[in-house]
């Protein structure tokens, strides 16, 4: 892995659903990560300035200070850019951020500014589908509600009301045909087949509860399948492989925060060490 220096340029982006739910923990990531480099600290104020922020960043290095909405969004604008492999992205986390602690970025604020700081570069593996888009942590079909998560706010600064339009559009294009919540349908059974590396796992006739599909080290994804239990519980159908498709009837499913769907087909391929987050030293 390789380690930053303090001296290092930052480019810290603050996400504007972070300032709304904890401006005390923001001040305090900004004023570490300032204190400790050259930082340049952007506040955009929707969608289309988080990009714009991104895109221009130059040799700076990456902040997202954010929930785990913006670490996904900053993944995949680098993704479809192209720009993913050569940019170490850095984190510290306000808000709902179960996804990136489970990639290692620590809880506390001071913590995980220090980590930006002193860290390594650690490179991980993601989930890439047919349509573009990324999977940092889990995949699930259907996809489970998830209490107090909502579609993700679109600020619209002051005075602009004809940006609204083009904000909720920019969100739409970062995942695939998203779906609030209140609108998924209680998780049931499904017929679905499954594939991994070309080999059906499950096919159409075995109805099943549950789908997981989580990138792993070395290029691999585990799989599970939770085959219907009539009476006792069925044993989970595991496998693993590089490339899995999911086949059937108008399914939706979750990857990472977001549920996407209908869909009819989906084929979802790992990427070995596609992206590199900043990560305390020796994790």
């Amino acid at each position: 892995m390789a380690t930053f220096a303090t001296s290092d340029q930052l480019l810290v982006i603050i996400d504007p659903a972070a300032r709304q739910a904890d401006g005390e923990s923001v001040r305090i990531a900004k004023d570490v990560l300032s204190a400790g480099a050259t930082a340049k600290v952007c506040l955009p104020e929707g969608p289309e300035e988080f990009a714009r922020a991104l895109g221009r960043r130059g040799s700076r290095r990456p902040v997202v200070i954010g929930d785990d909405r913006a670490l996904v969004r900053a993944v995949t604008l680098l993704h479809r850019r192209r720009e993913l492999a050569g940019c170490a992205l850095a984190m510290v986390p306000v808000g709902d951020t179960a996804l990136a602690q489970s990639l290692g970025v620590p809880g506390g604020t001071v913590a995980a500014a220090r980590a930006v700081l002193d860290g390594a570069e650690r490179r991980l593996d993601l989930l890439v589908d047919d349509s573009d888009g990324v999977v940092l942590g889990a995949l699930g079909i259907p996809p489970a509600p998830v209490r107090g998560v909502v579609a993700e706010p679109v600020a619209v600064p002051a005075g602009r009301p004809w940006l609204r339009t083009t904000y909720r559009s920019l969100v739409r294009t970062l995942a695939p045909r998203p779906t609030r919540l209140s609108a998924v349908p209680s998780p049931g059974p499904a017929r679905l087949r499954v594939e991994v590396d070309g080999e059906t796992v499950v096919d159409l006739d075995q109805p099943v509860e549950a789908v997981s599909v989580t990138p792993r080290t070395g290029g691999v994804a585990s799989v599970e399948v939770r085959p219907l239990s009539v009476g006792a519980e069925a044993t989970p159908v595991l496998a693993s492989g590089r490339t899995v498709t999911v086949v059937g009837a108008d399914f939706r499913y979750r990857a990472d925060a977001a549920v996407s769907g209908p869909v009819r087909r989906r084929t979802w391929t790992v990427r070995e060490d596609a992206w590199s987050l900043t990560l305390p030293a020796g994790r």
